[in-house]
């Protein structure tokens, strides 16, 4: 085993157990096992790479603090730059320093010495931010941008009627020259850059509004001018398989593209307004499900039970939240885990948002009478192990779900409550009969996402004692605690939070608490009781993310659930 594996193996990031899974992977099916481990989702590409590179010996450099010259951006074309990923930085002496993301792809640098006629030395830097620089100081399609491309819109008076728009948009289709068509592709192509999580296109009485939603938080951009709204729509419909001559009712579709050389699956939403229809779509990244159990956000404690959840052979596991709080990053992330040749894996999602291999996946159809439930009878034909059920919505669905638990199989499930106690009660309340409620469920966990803070620019702060005193945090928890918050940079775009982690509270299901649970009991005396059993709340965990410097106190408050 290689040093920087013992290192990662030491510092918990992976266990000897799925090292030597990837090696016998590598081994069966050719490639390298560092690889495997990354699309196993058992460790992100970055944090590999940055073990290798300390083992190594290479530099790993930040390119966003980096100032592009434009006589050393020269020496390397930039085709040569997009194709092999790489990123000239400096000239030392007589050679050309380079960075790129695997120093020890000997090829690429044979290849560069080859073109360059000169000395490669080598940085190491992550794809994104080398993909980013190699934007930022090539440019796209002679530096067009959104920005640029709306004002082009704002100052000539382009406009479809819509015969000229079907007609156009049909040749665009094959020619991808259209302005809008070169506007839509921008505009995705930004919101991939930012790590948006979702694209809003918002028709008002002059206007159309165009925001993206990054770490939770919604960013306004440039407007374009309003007549370009049934071109914008009817390009997304053409993309997303959606009927363009109809406006009056909801449509949804799906749109899967490519932007830098990474595949996205956009989720198309449209709804008719006063105005015109607005539009959402859901960026969802393949790379996104990739994440790893370990590397969800889980106390100690939390993934112990966790691990110990989803290897029970049967019973009921629900995750609760509201919409957008990473309920189905979780389970995916449970699924991958458990996804082994010798078990069988069923899904009903509502919809399918990505595509597992290896696993069945159904998608809900109301239209032709396609229901959770009608499903789930259907998928226990199939003699699966493990069965995931995209949301309980109604008496039907729980009791099916139950029976499925209750006759040998694991079921994840989710549910729409504000905390884990509640899912206890709302199941109750939809009309599922309390002694099922009771005899099937193995644990319930909460979820929410807080914003994490920027590792470029974060320092250290001291909180108010008002803050302190809001989270009852004592003096001598505030002296082993490391509270940081960022000042705003580049990177983080002057925001302070670049990412999200996810903050739980765990509720495992004792005797006491089925008891409850049988008594139909409300959701406060269930409450206090698992807090008695050492339930932590999720103002509790992101507390102590807050503690660890990882989040601050601000996002703690900003959760807002009753009781901490």
């Amino acid at each position: 085993m290689a040093k920087w594996v013992k290192k990662l193996v030491s510092d918990g990031h992976i266990s000897q157990d799925q090292w030597k899974e990837a090696e016998s992977i590598a081994r069966s099916k050719g490639g390298k096992a560092e690889k495997i481990l990354v699309e196993l989702g058992y460790i992100t590409e970055d944090v590999m790479r940055e073990y290798q590179t300390a083992a190594l010996g290479y530099e790993m450099i930040d390119l966003t603090a980096i100032e592009g010259n434009s006589e050393v951006v020269s020496q390397v074309p930039e085709s040569v730059a997009r194709e092999n990923i790489v990123f000239p930085v400096e000239m030392r002496g007589e050679s050309l320093v380079v960075a790129m993301n695997d120093p020890m792809n000997l090829e690429v640098l044979d290849k560069l010495r080859f073109i360059l006629n000169r000395d490669i030395k080598v940085v190491v830097a992550s794809t994104d931010s080398i993909q980013a620089a190699i934007n930022m100081h090539y440019g796209q399609h002679e530096s067009e941008s959104v920005d640029s491309l709306i004002q082009e819109f704002t100052e000539t008076a382009i406009d479809f009627t819509e015969t000229e728009l079907s007609e156009a948009e049909a040749e665009a289709e094959a020619e991808e020259t259209s302005p809008i068509v070169r506007l839509v592709n921008l505009i995705i192509t930004e919101a991939v850059g930012m790590r948006a999580s979702d694209i809003h296109i918002e028709p008002f009485d002059d206007r159309i509004r165009i925001r993206y939603r990054i770490d939770g938080v919604l960013v306004e951009r440039d407007s374009p001018p309003k007549r370009l709204l049934s071109a914008l729509t009817s390009r997304l419909k053409i993309m997303a398989g959606i009927d363009i001559t109809e406006k009056r009712r909801p449509q949804d579709g799906r749109i899967t593209t490519r932007v830098n050389g990474r595949d996205f699956d956009l989720r198309v939403s449209i709804l008719p307004t006063h105005y015109g229809q607005a539009l959402v779509m859901r960026i969802l990244d393949r790379d996104n499900i990739k994440v790893g159990i370990r590397n969800l956000g889980f106390s100690e404690t939390n993934y112990r039970n966790f691990l110990k959840i989803i290897r029970r052979p049967n019973g009921i596991f629900l995750v609760t939240g509201p919409t957008g709080s990473g309920k189905t990053t979780t389970l995916y992330s449970a699924l991958g885990e458990l996804n082994r040749p010798d078990k069988k894996i069923i899904t009903a999602e509502d919809p399918v948002e990505y595509y597992l291999p290896g696993i069945n996946q159904v998608e809900v159809r109301a239209n032709i009478g396609l229901t959770f439930s009608r499903i789930i009878r259907s998928m226990l034909r199939q003699a699966p192990n493990i069965i995931l059920v995209g949301e309980i919505r109604d008496t039907e669905t729980g009791e099916m779900a139950i029976q499925a638990s209750l006759t040998g199989h694991l079921v994840f499930s989710t549910l729409h409550t504000n905390d884990a106690p509640g899912s206890i009660t709302r199941l109750i309340d939809m009309g599922v009969q309390p002694f099922l409620v009771a005899s099937s469920i193995m644990a319930a966990m909460a979820q929410r996402l807080v914003r994490v803070v920027c590792p470029k620019c974060k320092q250290p702060y001291t909180p108010e004692p008002s803050e302190l005193e809001e989270f009852g945090i004592t003096d001598e928890a505030v002296a082993g605690a490391e509270f940081c918050r960022g000042k705003g940079c580049n990177y983080c775009q002057h925001t302070g939070f670049r990412g999200r982690k996810a903050v739980f509270e765990m509720m495992m299901m004792n005797s006491t608490l089925r008891e409850m649970a049988f008594n139909s009991e409300p959701t406060q005396a269930i409450r206090r009781q698992a807090r008695l059993f050492g339930m932590k709340t999720l103002v509790d965990d992101a507390v102590d993310k807050a503690m660890e410097g990882v989040t601050t106190l601000t996002e703690a408050y900003r959760l807002n659930v009753g009781g901490h």
